[in-house]
C-alpha cells in the first residue's frame, strides 16, 4: 500500500544551504555599507571645512576693507576664534550699529562628533597642530584617521 504524505518544512541540508547563502550575501553587503558611511562623513567634513574657511575669508575681507571695529594688530585681520565668527563683531562706519556675523553656528566635526576643531594662526607652522592663539587662519579636524585617498583628514 502506497501512502501519499506531503512534505512539510525544510530538511536540515536545505536550512544549512539557505543560511550559508544569507551569510555570504551579508558579508558582501557590510563593506559596501561601511564605505557609504565613510563617504558620507567625508562629504560632511569637506562641507564643514568649506563653510568655516569661507567665513574666515569673509571676515578677513571685511577687516581689510575697514568695515569692522577695532582689530588686534597681530591678528592680521583674522578672527580671534571660531566663536567670534558666530558671536559676531561690531561694524564700523555705517555698519557701526550692527553686529557682523559670519557663521550661524560652529559645524559639528563628523569625524569626532564634536564642535572642537583644530585651528592654526597665520604665525603657526602650516603642518603643525599647536595653535599659537593669535588668530584663526585655518581649521582642521582633530581625528588621526586617514581618508579614502590615503591622506590624513587633518590635512584636508
Amino acid at each position: 500500500m502506497k501512502t501519499n504524505t506531503s512534505r512539510r518544512g525544510m530538511t536540515l541540508v536545505e536550512l544549512i544551504v539557505a543560511f550559508t547563502i544569507l551569510l555570504v550575501l551579508t558579508s558582501m553587503a557590510v563593506p559596501v555599507a561601511r564605505s557609504n558611511v565613510r563617504r558620507m562623513k567625508e562629504r560632511q567634513l569637506r562641507d564643514a571645512l568649506h563653510e568655516m574657511r569661507a567665513a574666515i575669508d569673509k571676515y578677513k575681507d571685511m577687516a581689510d576693507a575697514g568695515k569692522m571695529g577695532i582689530q588686534k594688530l597681530d591678528g592680521f585681520g583674522y578672527p580671534e576664534s571660531l566663536v567670534a565668527l558666530v558671536d559676531g563683531v561690531k561694524g564700523s562706519g555705517q555698519a557701526a550699529d550692527t553686529k557682523l556675523k559670519f557663521l550661524r553656528r560652529i559645524p559639528i566635526d563628523p569625524m569626532t562628533r564634536t564642535t572642537d576643531w583644530g585651528v592654526r594662526s597665520m604665525q603657526d607652522d602650516p603642518k603643525g597642530f599647536n595653535w599659537g592663539g593669535q588668530n584663526v587662519f585655518d581649521v582642521y579636524t582633530k581625528t588621526n584617521d586617514k581618508g579614502s585617498d590615503g591622506k590624513p583628514y587633518s590635512e584636508w
